[in-house]
């Protein structure tokens, strides 16, 4: 079965930035440094060094104060303790900052209230908020460079104007790479199908 391809060669913007692949660089730059200066900023909050020395001066005089080496492990105990829950919450608040800016560029890409996101990642404790929002976010979304549909990112061609936005392998039409020389599902000769120089523009 052999595919028919458009053969339009008018001018067209390329619809970059769609994949779901590149979520590293959705996140950007200033959501980046804060996330690192909250990190060591809490940290060395929980860390810091104490005004004075551990306990009331008086403490080393009552019988039932336990040994030295016993009240060393206590203090070490704590210690510990004290900075595996300080990482834990630096690395918690940090995290969530790296959300907020991923969520505050990817939201923009689909139609979905950008402000009401970004609130409900921010406050909902837990990162219960950034949990609703990829499970309910809805798909990117692209025009038509031949009459301006809105398409979803997703599409080989147009509803409207049946313009073609991406390659697909001419047998069992699923997307193809614009350079991959046979269908990675079928097998079949992409090549034979005679794609439209254009589409490397959409290719990544």
């Amino acid at each position: 079965m052999s595919m028919i391809w458009n053969q339009r060669t008018s001018d067209s913007v390329s619809p970059g930035g769609n994949s779901e692949g590149d979520s590293l660089r959705m996140i950007p730059l200033w959501s980046v440094v804060l996330a690192i200066v909250v990190f060591f900023g809490t940290m060395f909050f929980f860390n810091m060094p104490g005004p004075g020395p551990n306990g009331p001066p008086d403490a080393v005089r009552r019988n039932n104060n336990p040994p030295q080496q016993q009240q060393q492990r206590r203090r070490s105990n704590a210690e510990v303790g004290r900075l595996m829950f300080s990482y834990t919450t630096a690395a918690a608040l940090a995290s969530l900052i790296l959300l907020i800016g991923y969520v505050s560029r990817d939201v923009k890409r689909r139609p979905m209230p950008a402000a009401l996101w970004i609130l409900i990642v921010a406050v909902m404790p837990g990162g219960i908020g950034a949990v609703v929002y990829f499970l309910l976010r809805q798909p990117i979304m692209t025009r038509c460079p031949n009459c301006t549909t809105e398409l979803a990112a997703t599409v080989h061609f147009c509803p409207q104007c049946q313009f073609q936005v991406a390659p697909v392998c001419g047998r069992c039409f699923r997307g193809v790479q614009i350079t991959d020389v046979y269908c990675a599902q079928c097998g079949h000769d992409v090549a034979e199908d005679h794609a439209p120089a254009r589409l490397r523009a959409y290719s990544d």
